[in-house]
C-alpha cells in the first residue's frame, strides 16, 4: 500500500532562486539540476541562507494558482484571487471558486482552496529543518540568529493560515519529520485548541521579534521579515482570538498587541494617494510584502482583471453586494434619504476609495472610459472577447498599474508589490479592539488614541478625506463603523472571508445573492437593473472552518480529527 502523510513531504530542496551548487556528473550518474543536495545545504553557509531566504515562497500545488512562479505566503497575484470566495467578487472563468460560492466544498473537492493544509506543513517542515542546521553549522551569532528569528517568522505565518481556515491544527513545534518514523504515534495527528494553537504562535512571535531587525538593509527592504512583521503577525492573530468565532483570547491582549506595532513609531498612513499604495515598493506604510521584479515571472494583472473591450480576461468581477456598501463622500449609507444618493446617477460622489477598487460604467480607464451598457458597450457582451465580459458588470480596478501594458503584456506587467500588512490593517485592529475592551471614546492604558481616533487616521488619508466619526456613537454602532471600515479599505487584500468568519456574519453576507447590474443605454442616459450574477450562494454552520483534505484524513489512518459537519 503506498503511504502519504500530512507531513511527511519531500525536503522540497530546490530553490527557486538564490545560490545554485555545480557539481562533477558520471556519464551515467546525473546529479539533477532543479534542488539542491542536503549536504550542500548543511556544508556551505550561503546556500544554507538561500534555502532559508527562498521559504518566503512556496511550492505551486495546483494549477492557476501563479504563473510560472512559486506562490509566496498567500494567495495574492493569482488568476481567481480570495476575494472570488467571498462577497466581493467571482471568479469570471470559475476555476474552482463557484464551488465555493456555492457552499459544495466537501474534504474530497476544496476547489481553489485546497492547498493550504499540505504546503503550510510542507514549509513548516522546511522550517524545522533549516533551524536544525543552523544549530550546527558555523556562523556569526548575530547573523545566526537573525536568521532563526525570520524561520520562526516565517513558521508562524504558516501556522497562521491553518489556524484561520481549519482552527485547531497539530503544533509540531522543531520536529523534523521522516518518512522512517512512526506513523502510529498519535502526537503526529493530534490537534491543539484554538487558544493552544494562537499562544504557541504567538509566543514564538515574541521571540521572533526580539531578535529582528527594526529595518531591513540591500534589496529585501519590504520584503524580508523584521521586527514589525512580526508584531504585525501577532495583532492580526490576536484580534482573530478575541473574536467571537474563535473565542480563545481577549480585546485587551489585542489592543496591546496591535499598541505594539503602533509603539515602534516606524509607520504611518501613506500621503501618495490610496490608489498608488498598490503600485509602489517601498512606503511608510507598507509592513511586510512581496516584491516582484521583471525577471520574476508571475501572474500579469492587468490582462487577468481587464475588462474584455480592452482584450483583458475580466477575472476577479467585483460584485454589486460590494459596491451597494460603499458610503457617499459625505460619510452617509446611499440608504439614507438624505445621502444624496442618485439611482440615476448611482456612482457619483462615492467614497474615494470605490472608484480607486471598481471600474463601472463611464469611469475613466486608460485611453477611454469603461462601457459596461448595451447595447453596444465596448465592455459589455456586445464588445469584442464577449466570453470575457463581466458577469456583475464592473472589473477590478485596485492593483492594476496603468502604466503597464494590458495586451501582450508578458514579461513587462505585473510587478506591483504584493501587500501582506500594511499600517491601515493594524489601526484597524487597535480599533475594533478597543471599541470591544473599552468602547469607542475611551484611551486605554498605555496608548494615546481611542478607537475613534484609529479609525479616524485611515479616513482622512489623503485623496480620501472620508469625514471624521463623530464623538458619542455608541459601542455597537462603532462596531458597525468598524465593520464598514475593514470591508472597504483592505476590500481585495484576502481579509474579507476571515472577517465574516470571526465576526460570526458569514451566514448573512455569504447568503445574499451574488449581485450584478444591467445597465441600459437609452435617448436620455442609462437604465439600472438589478440582476444575479450568480446563482446559488450558499453558507451552512460548517462553512465557517474549511474541512481538512480527506486524503490528509485517510493517511493519518483516521487519528486526524475532521472539523464538523464533514
Amino acid at each position: 500500500m503506498k503511504i502519504k502523510s500530512i507531513y511527511i513531504t519531500l525536503l522540497g530542496l530546490s530553490l527557486v532562486s538564490g545560490a545554485m551548487v555545480g557539481c562533477k556528473k558520471d556519464f551515467l550518474n546525473v546529479e539533477p539540476t532543479d534542488r539542491i543536495s542536503t549536504t550542500a545545504i548543511e556544508a556551505d553557509t550561503a546556500v544554507l541562507e538561500a534555502y532559508i531566504t527562498n521559504r518566503y515562497i512556496g511550492t505551486r500545488l495546483q494549477d492557476k494558482e501563479a504563473d510560472g512562479s512559486a506562490p509566496g505566503f498567500g494567495r495574492g497575484f493569482e488568476y481567481s484571487m480570495w476575494s472570488s470566495f467571498t462577497d466581493e467578487s467571482i471568479y469570471n472563468n470559475d476555476d474552482a471558486t463557484w464551488l465555493i460560492q456555492r457552499g459544495q466544498l466537501a474534504p474530497e473537492n476544496l476547489g481553489s482552496a485546497g492547498v493550504y493544509w499540505g504546503r503550510s506543513y510542507k514549509s513548516i517542515r522546511e522550517c524545522n529543518y533549516a533551524l536544525g542546521v543552523l544549530g550546527k553549522i558555523a556562523m556569526s551569532a548575530a547573523h545566526k540568529k537573525q536568521l532563526v528569528a525570520e524561520l520562526k517568522f516565517i513558521r508562524a505565518f504558516r501556522y497562521q493560515d491553518l489556524i484561520r481556515n481549519y482552527g485547531g491544527v497539530v503544533l509540531m513545534g522543531d520536529k523534523v519529520t521522516n518518512l522512517t518514523d512512526n506513523l502510529q504515534d498519535p502526537a503526529l495527528f493530534q490537534r491543539a485548541s484554538i487558544k493552544e494553537s494562537i499562544d504557541y504562535v504567538t509566543a514564538q512571535l515574541d521571540q521572533a521579534a526580539a531578535d529582528l531587525p527594526l529595518d531591513n538593509s540591500g534589496t529585501w527592504l519590504a520584503g524580508r521579515a523584521t521586527k514589525g512583521a512580526a508584531l504585525a503577525l501577532k495583532s492580526r492573530l490576536l484580534l482573530y482570538a478575541a473574536s467571537p468565532l474563535y473565542n480563545a483570547g481577549t480585546w485587551q491582549a489585542a489592543v496591546t498587541a496591535a499598541q505594539a506595532v503602533i509603539s515602534l513609531n516606524k509607520y504611518g498612513i501613506y500621503t501618495g494617494g490610496y490608489a498608488n499604495l498598490f503600485l509602489t515598493d517601498q512606503t511608510n506604510e507598507v509592513i511586510f510584502a512581496r516584491l516582484f521584479t521583471k525577471n520574476a515571472n508571475h501572474t500579469h494583472l492587468e490582462i487577468a482583471n481587464g475588462p474584455n473591450g480592452y482584450g483583458g480576461w475580466g477575472g476577479n468581477l467585483p460584485m454589486q453586494n460590494l459596491v451597494d456598501d460603499y458610503e457617499m463622500a459625505n460619510g452617509k449609507p446611499i440608504t439614507d434619504p438624505t445621502s444624496g444618493y442618485d439611482s440615476n446617477q448611482p456612482y457619483k460622489d462615492r467614497d474615494p476609495r470605490f472608484a480607486a477598487t471598481i471600474l463601472y460604467n463611464g469611469a475613466a480607464y486608460r485611453e477611454r472610459n469603461v462601457e459596461t451598457f448595451v447595447p453596444g458597450g465596448k465592455d459589455s457582451k456586445d464588445g469584442i472577447d464577449n466570453w470575457n465580459t463581466s458577469k456583475t458588470g464592473y472589473y477590478l480596478k485596485k492593483f492594476m498599474n496603468d502604466a503597464y501594458p494590458l495586451q501582450n503584456p508578458w514579461g513587462n506587467a505585473g510587478f506591483q508589490p504584493w501587500i501582506y500588512f500594511r499600517y491601515a490593517e493594524i489601526l484597524l485592529n487597535y480599533a475594533e479592539a478597543a471599541n470591544e475592551a473599552y468602547g469607542p471614546d475611551a484611551v486605554p492604558s498605555g496608548s494615546t488614541m481611542s478607537a475613534r481616533d484609529a479609525i479616524n487616521m485611515v479616513r482622512a488619508r489623503p485623496s480620501v478625506n472620508m469625514p471624521a466619526l463623530a464623538v458619542g456613537l455608541t459601542q455597537a454602532q462603532m462596531r458597525d463603523a468598524v465593520r464598514y471600515e475593514r470591508r472597504v479599505e483592505l476590500a481585495f487584500e484576502e481579509h474579507r472571508f476571515y472577517d465574516v468568519r470571526r465576526w460570526k456574519i458569514a451566514e448573512v453576507t455569504e447568503n445574499k445573492p451574488a449581485g450584478g447590474i444591467i445597465i441600459t443605454k437609452t435617448s436620455t442616459g442609462f437604465t439600472y437593473a438589478p440582476k444575479v450574477a450568480l446563482d446559488g450562494r450558499k453558507f451552512e454552520t460548517k462553512h465557517y472552518w474549511l474541512p481538512i483534505p480527506r486524503a490528509e484524513i485517510l493517511a493519518s489512518g483516521g487519528k486526524l480529527q475532521q472539523n464538523p459537519g464533514y
